[in-house]
């Protein structure tokens, strides 16, 4: 019979909790990053967008954004999903 694990609670902050997140789920901060980027690109085109509505500039922005957010989440989901499948197969060697 195996022992069971004792864990202790420790208080965290706030900068402890956002490294030990990064370190477990590296591209949501990217992904964060990203969408952050896109919408200060967004504020720095809003002057140069033509004739475009506001409306319809802000709706492009936001999907764009939103895109780049999923797109990099993906990426990141492909790459832990190879990682484990390929972390598997040299377990089994």
């Amino acid at each position: 019979m195996s022992k069971p694990k004792v864990e202790f609670f420790e208080e965290e902050s706030q900068t402890d909790r956002l490294s030990r997140k990064t370190k477990e789920a590296p591209f949501f901060p990217i992904a964060v990053g990203m969408c952050g980027a896109a919408c200060l690109y967004g504020a720095y085109m809003f002057k140069r967008r033509g004739h475009m509505s506001p409306s319809v500039f802000l709706m492009q922005l936001r999907v764009g954004a939103q895109g780049l957010a999923v797109a990099t989440l993906t990426v990141g989901l492909g790459y832990t999903m190879y990682q484990n499948i390929f972390k598997q197969e040299d377990d089994a060697k």
